[in-house]
Formats: structure tokens, C-alpha cells, sequence
């Protein structure tokens, strides 16, 4: 399965099409602040770094690692409004590409690097975090052991796992994980408490689950409706092929989430 499937991850030149429509062509300097609402993600925007920032306690002198950084809007995000030193990974080239551009664009790069890497692979060369992070990415990664593992090694002792991601709330048939491995690239959905178990297993005490499934339930299904509701804008400016590939994506996460068998949870995790 390629993660091109994914048509969240198809398209991305609709960011482009987004900074058209500001007026912000070419190589136009950016804010952090003025793309959030379209370099996000993740569900509720920088609402949840802004959460996630708080419940970690992110500040000038951390470091930072995010994995599956996408577009970079919460790096940048984290970046802009804390100073903290982030390098986010991403495993899609042209995203990172992308990603690495707008931050330039929006002279963070001082304090941001992007990296084009698999996090399963990439050569740290012995270099450490107090913090890794990720929105809605880690459940892309089969081999959570060897994912936590790795993740324990570059944290110090007292450094933070925090995570927004998938789960299954009920088992799935075979053709619902067919169409979740394709639309989602879901390649890892464990139940609540396997999901739980695997982080202790790897070392980390858990210090906060909140299950965010009737949150993200809600969102998802808002999202649609309010996409839907403003087809004329998104065909205008995104042109119809990508508006019915974001309309099938935004319906078919809606769908899962509100057949009661898609989950959403945060962790944050510490190594002791």
C-alpha cells in the first residue's frame, strides 16, 4: 500500500492554491499565524499544539522532535510561539519540501529543520529530545515496538512521548481495514488497552489518556458538513478533482468515526 492512497496527502497543492488566494504567491514572506488555517493536519488546529504545548510544558530551551511532520504547521506553530528548537520528520519528500519552504518563507528556520527521513531508519548520531511529538501519524507505523524503542533511546531520562492518534474502539471486518489501510493508511489500530500496554511495555510510565473519540466524532463530521457547504469556494480555488478528493477523504474518516468503531486518543507518556 503506498501512502499516496491517502488523499489527504494527494493534492497538496492546495496549500499553494490557499496562499494565492491571501494574495501570497511566489516568495512572499509569511506568519506562522496567517497559514495555520490551512497547514494543520490534525483535528482542531492550533487549538490542540496549543494544548499540547500546555500540558507538556514546551518552552524556549526544549528540543523538540516531531514525527510525521506533514505540511510543518505545528512545528512551525511551536517554533513561532515558543522559540523551542524543533526538527520534524517527515517521511513524504514532497511535503517536506513544501514544508521546508514555508518555514523559510516564514523565518523560522533558525529555530526549525526539517528532515526527509523514516523515523524506523534515520541516523540520529547519538543526538537526544526532551520532547517528541505527533498529531494523527504514528498509527501509519507498523512496528510500534521497534517505534517506541527507538523513541525511548532519544529521550532523556524524564523526556515526553505526547501523542494525538487512531485507535479501534470495536473490531473492524476485513473490508473496513481494506479501506482503512487505503484511505487512512492505517497500518497499526490496537484496541484502547493494547494501545496503552504497548508504551509501558517499551519503559514509559503513562501520566495522561484521554480518549477523544466523541470529540473527534464531532469534528470529523462538522468538517464535512462545512466543506460540503462551501463547494462553490473549494472548486474555485482548488478546481473540482481536488474537492471531491478531500470530499471522499473528509467522508470517509466521518464514516468511521461515527460508526463507533474509529477512536481518537491522546497520551503523553514519560520515560522515567
Amino acid at each position: 500500500m503506498n501512502i499516496k492512497s491517502m488523499k489527504l496527502y494527494s493534492h497538496i497543492d492546495r496549500v499553494y492554491n490557499e496562499l494565492a488566494e491571501l494574495g501570497k504567491s511566489g516568495d512572499v514572506p509569511l506568519t506562522a499565524a496567517e497559514i495555520s488555517e490551512f497547514d494543520q493536519l490534525h483535528y482542531h488546529g492550533t487549538e490542540a499544539v496549543d494544548n499540547a504545548i500546555q500540558m507538556i510544558g514546551i518552552g524556549k530551551s526544549t528540543r523538540v522532535l516531531e514525527i510525521g511532520s506533514g505540511f510543518g504547521g505545528p512545528a512551525r506553530y511551536i517554533a513561532h510561539n515558543t522559540g523551542a528548537r524543533i526538527t520534524a520528520l517527515e517521511l513524504q519528500p514532497n511535503q517536506n519540501q513544501m514544508a521546508s519552504e514555508l518555514t523559510e518563507r516564514c523565518g523560522l528556520s533558525t529555530n526549525l529543520t526539517h528532515v526527509c527521513s523514516d523515523i524506523l531508519t534515520h541516523d540520529w548520531q547519538q543526538q537526544q529530545f526532551d520532547v517528541i511529538v505527533s498529531w494523527l501519524a504514528i498509527y501509519h507505523i507498523p512496528e510500534r515496538k521497534r517505534l517506541l524503542a527507538l523513541s525511548r533511546d532519544l529521550l532523556p531520562s524524564g523526556g515526553v512521548f505526547y501523542t494525538e492518534d487512531l485507535f479501534s474502539r470495536q473490531r473492524f471486518s476485513n473490508e473496513e481495514r481494506a479501506e482503512l489501510a487505503s484511505g487512512l493508511y492505517a497500518s497499526h489500530l490496537p484496541d484502547l488497552e493494547t494501545y496503552q500496554s504497548e508504551f509501558k511495555q517499551a519503559g514509559f510510565s503513562l501520566e495522561r489518556v484521554d480518549d477523544m473519540s466523541d470529540d473527534w466524532t464531532d469534528f470529523t463530521t462538522e468538517r464535512l458538513n462545512d466543506y460540503r457547504a462551501n463547494r462553490a469556494r473549494h472548486v474555485r480555488v482548488h478546481g473540482e478533482p481536488t474537492y471531491l478528493a478531500m470530499e471522499e477523504f473528509y467522508e470517509l474518516v466521518s464514516r468511521h468515526f461515527c460508526s463507533g468503531k474509529l477512536g481518537g486518543i491522546i497520551l503523553l507518556a514519560r520515560k522515567p
